[in-house]
């Protein structure tokens, strides 16, 4: 989500601000720690539960498939570090299997949080376990753990209102090319092992298919159904490659593509590649998460939308929590019905995501180091 080698200069400020952050490209896994006095003491717990400010803290992050995943690498290690504990952060980029040991690992090593940002939360079940029996808390971020009772906490932006916002952004920039529908339009969705992915599509047709039900728009290939839709391990060659069937399928003989729904940035640019490769002019596109080159491609005129999710706020807001438990109190939450796990109902902490497009961007980065200079 942001231009690594600008915003490292900010690490130094980083303490629980998160204003600045870092990117290591070194390895998958790295260890820090602080003797710092962020939380207190460091010989001492908390009472009601607590555990030593300068316990370790485990952050299972995936592959490394978008910008926002890199930057909350360098977060968190310097968020935690100001914060007085030690920080073991690690990226699973073997797959599945490799994030299960990571976990393993991190509960062998005597964690007292371990935070989840997980590549396929249906499948940390065992690891989780032995968390919970170890007296781990756990927090899953970004992406709900399921079918687990053994997970504590989940923090995240509302996932569900950003699947509105994109529904909404793309009819309102479909209605800006062309006042009137019907208006012929392609779904996009996430990967099937991402718990989010769903949540985003849901959101979206539920702006959407009422305009589908009464002729507004019509999905010409006819794929709208999500299992239709989604895009595997959220690889933009995936979704390049669907989307160059989906125009030769059903837009080589003239008929206008006005719209493309898509989840996020990575996947927007490849149905942009798709579409202007076949010689078509670009349709309405949404995304997700501010990444630099799609921010550009927003004030070039191309991509429609994208979604602001601030990783400094959600990494900011995860650590809030770690400080909470480590001195015995409860963590924020603001929503403590709509995140069922399959086993449970997590109590979440729900951050707003905010939609941008061309005509407010140079507001939504307004303090952004690196979004804010390409909107000028």
């Amino acid at each position: 989500m942001r231009s690594f080698a600008k915003v490292l200069a900010l690490s130094s400020v980083a303490a629980l601000a998160l204003t600045g952050c870092g990117r290591s490209d070194s390895g998958t896994s790295s260890t820090s720690s602080a003797s710092g006095s962020g939380t207190g003491s460091a010989s001492s717990g908390a009472a009601g539960g607590g555990f030593a400010a300068d316990s370790l803290i485990g952050v299972a992050l995936p592959q490394k498939t978008s910008e926002n995943w890199v930057l909350a690498e360098q977060l968190f290690k310097d968020g935690l570090a100001s914060a007085g504990f030690k920080a073991d952060v690690q990226f699973a980029n073997g797959g599945v299997g490799e994030q299960q040991n990571q976990i393993q690992s991190m509960v062998t090593k005597g964690a007292k949080v371990i935070v989840v940002g997980a590549i396929d939360g249906s499948q940390l079940g065992t690891q989780l376990k032995a968390a919970a029996d170890s007296g781990a808390k756990v927090i899953a971020y970004d992406r709900l753990v399921k079918n687990t009772p053994a997970v504590d906490y989940y923090v995240a932006y509302d996932n569900f209102k950003v699947g509105v916002l994109q529904g909404n952004a793309l009819l309102e920039g479909m209605a800006k090319k062309k006042a009137n529908g019907p208006y012929n339009i392609e779904l996009f969705a996430g990967s099937p092992d991402d718990a989010n992915a769903k949540v985003f599509f849901d959101g979206a047709m539920s702006v959407l298919q009422p305009k589908i039900d009464d002729g507004t728009l019509k999905v010409t290939s006819g794929q709208v159904k999500f299992e239709q839709a989604v895009t595997q391990g959220w690889k933009a060659e995936n979704a390049q490659k669907r989307m160059d069937t989906l125009v030769s399928a059903n837009y080589s003989s003239g008929t206008a593509l006005d719209g493309v729904l898509s989840p996020n940035d990575t996947l927007a640019r490849a149905v942009i590649t798709s579409v202007k490769a076949a010689g078509l002019p670009v349709p309405v596109v949404t995304g997700q998460d501010s990444e630099v080159e799609s921010v550009k491609s927003i004030m070039a005129g191309e991509q429609y939308s994208t979604i602001n999710k601030d990783t400094r706020n959600l990494v900011k807001a995860t650590i809030e929590m770690v400080q909470a438990l480590q001195k015995g109190t409860e963590p924020t939450v603001n929503d403590t019905k709509s995140y069922d796990n399959g086993v449970k109902v997590v109590p979440a902490n729900l951050l707003e995501p905010v939609i941008v497009t061309k005509e407010n961007a140079a507001e939504a980065y307004a303090n952004d180091p690196t979004l804010e200079p390409l909107t000028k």
